[in-house]
């Protein structure tokens, strides 16, 4: 398949949302223009190896839902004949994949999904008054976001450890906001990114409190945020997604371009009353620590201070959020459910592919900027 010419049928062929009156890529441009709105097309491209009998794999896509500061403007796959694709819905935390599956090896083909997605940086006053007027949460939604899930468990020394932190540093425990930065100074002060970690990390964090080995990435770190906000009872939920552009803050580790294949990252929020769901990112403060140039960074650097600041309560847009579900079961599978969906998944015979080395599943991700 010609990639040029598939990827310029994206704008006409897709179907897009209903943004405005005008082509995807007007309403892009326009946007971008006008509110500081950058639009990206990410590429997803599968082939399987050697395939055996019966062959299925999901694919995350960018989350449909329109928020502030994203949304999903068009998305399209290609697919041979012998394959049935649909992009599903898993219930319980709505996540949305390409779900693609062959009915024997010698059918199997080449995946190739399109997005096209628009973001805009996000950030939150939190030293503005509640806004009263603001929409709340719904009750469902909330308690959603309180439940326990596999890896991320909320009784325990995960609740026992939440209320010591917010006891030592007597905030108002009945303030979300404010017990939710006692949590997000600890994660970041006690954890380490360890880059020895697969990936973005599996997310145990029950297992990282009881063996005291705070290390990991991205997955273990802000899931850590997220159970120990839940333990006690504050709404929270991670972001499930995937950098596409070089950060513009000046920090070099935080963003990746062209060849996004690795550049999975999850983030976390949590919840406040009248101010709605508030972006945090500790994992990304002990990245910055880890790998910004010259490397090994201290806490006192003033770029890790700047970053520590600022990611209590933003997110740069140089990422594109897939989803916010845990335990997810895919369809067609025998298998247990995923912790998350943020890579590929794949199946072929009784043969499950390594999502996290793109080289041996033979999956790319590529994402490219229209300015």
């Amino acid at each position: 398949m010609n990639r040029r010419r598939f990827l310029q049928q994206l704008s006409t062929a897709l179907p897009m949302a209903t943004l405005a009156a005008q082509s995807g890529r007007a309403w892009a441009i326009n946007a971008a223009a006008e509110s500081g709105w950058r639009t990206f097309d990410l590429t997803t491209q599968i082939d399987i190896d050697e395939p055996a009998d019966r062959t299925q794999v999901w694919v995350p896509v960018p989350s449909p839902t329109r928020t502030s500061y994203q949304r999903r403007v068009g998305i399209h796959w290609d697919v041979n004949k012998a394959a049935h694709a649909e992009l599903v819905t898993v219930p319980g935390y709505d996540v949305q994949l390409l779900h693609v599956r062959w009915p024997d090896a010698k059918s199997v083909g080449r995946v190739i999904v399109a997005s096209r997605v628009a973001t805009r940086d996000r950030s939150v006053d939190l030293d503005a008054p509640a806004l009263r007027k603001l929409a709340p949460e719904s009750p469902h939604t909330l308690q959603q976001f309180l439940k326990p899930t596999a890896l991320l468990p909320t009784d325990g020394i995960i609740k026992a450890t939440a209320e010591r932190i917010v006891l030592d540093q007597r905030v108002n425990a009945d303030s979300n906001i404010d017990s939710a930065r006692a949590l997000y100074i600890w994660v970041v002060e006690h954890t380490n990114r360890d880059p020895r970690t697969q990936g973005c990390g599996v997310g145990d964090v029950g297992s990282m409190l009881e063996n005291g080995n705070l290390g990991g990435k991205c997955a273990d770190i802000n899931g850590l945020f997220v159970a120990l906000a839940r333990s006690i009872g504050i709404p929270a939920r991670d972001a499930f997604g995937v950098r596409v552009a070089d950060s513009r803050l000046g920090y070099k580790c935080l963003g990746k371009s062209g060849d996004v294949s690795k550049a999975q990252h999850c983030r976390a929020e949590f919840y406040a009353q009248g101010h709605g769901w508030i972006p945090v990112d500790p994992a990304d403060v002990r990245k910055i620590m880890l790998e910004e140039p010259p490397s090994g960074l201290p806490m006192s650097d003033p770029k890790v201070q700047a970053a520590r600041a600022r990611l209590f309560g933003s997110w740069e847009m140089n990422w594109v959020a897939y989803n916010q579900g845990h335990d997810i079961a895919l369809p067609g599978s025998n298998r247990k459910p995923v912790p998350f969906l943020m890579y590929p998944h794949g199946e072929s015979g009784e043969r499950e592919l390594n999502s996290l080395d793109p080289a041996a599943f033979r999956y790319s991700i590529r994402s490219r900027e229209i300015t």
